[in-house]
């Protein structure tokens, strides 16, 4: 096993946009393996490879017994919505009910560097665009209603692992439908 600490809020990586992977090699296999290996540890549903500190477009996930990765996804997402409890392993401890997609399907690579598909609802959906958004930069409270943003960043500023700098709200790129403001 190769568990990798996991990158808390307010490190500069979760925030930066990940490169997409161009060589598919040893050293990404072993990341995959890392990123599962830390994800599972955790426990998780989904790590993604800036919460290691690796500015990539890698992330694993583990949801209702299935484990696997995606690298460079690209996500097309259903109109309906679902929203449900979300939480992150880099901000460990918070949960808020978040708006997201209800279906997905994402498109990329597997390790090997051969193309995948990967077809979700409600809580796998919910994982890969999670784990998306790591990859670009988003955190899940960024997409949260203004009330419950305060309400996250005033829990971060009050939690033993929230002492850093103080936290940034990034604009998602994607769709929120309408629930961030």
């Amino acid at each position: 096993m190769a568990i990798q600490p996991i990158r808390i809020f307010g490190d500069p990586v979760l925030r930066a946009t990940a490169r997409p992977v161009t060589t598919f090699d040893k050293e990404l296999r072993t990341l995959v393996k890392d990123l599962t290996d830390t994800m599972l540890d955790a426990p998780g549903a989904g790590l993604a490879a800036p919460q290691l500190g690796i500015s990539l477009r890698v992330f694993t996930y583990h949801v209702d017994g299935v484990t696997g990765h995606l690298i460079n996804p690209d996500l097309s997402l259903s109109e309906e919505e679902q929203e449900g409890p979300e939480g992150c392993l880099s901000l460990p401890g918070l949960r808020y009910d978040t708006r997201r997609a209800h279906g997905v399907v994402a498109r990329g690579f597997n390790m090997y560097g051969d193309p995948v598909t990967i077809e979700g609802t409600q809580l796998l959906a919910r994982c890969i665009q999670h784990e998306t958004d790591h990859l670009d930069g988003i955190i899940f409270i960024d997409r949260l209603d203004t009330e419950r943003r305060k309400a996250a960043l005033k829990a971060i500023r009050e939690a033993d692992w929230g002492s850093g700098p103080a936290p940034v709200v990034k604009v998602s790129p994607h769709s929120t439908f309408g629930a961030a403001r």
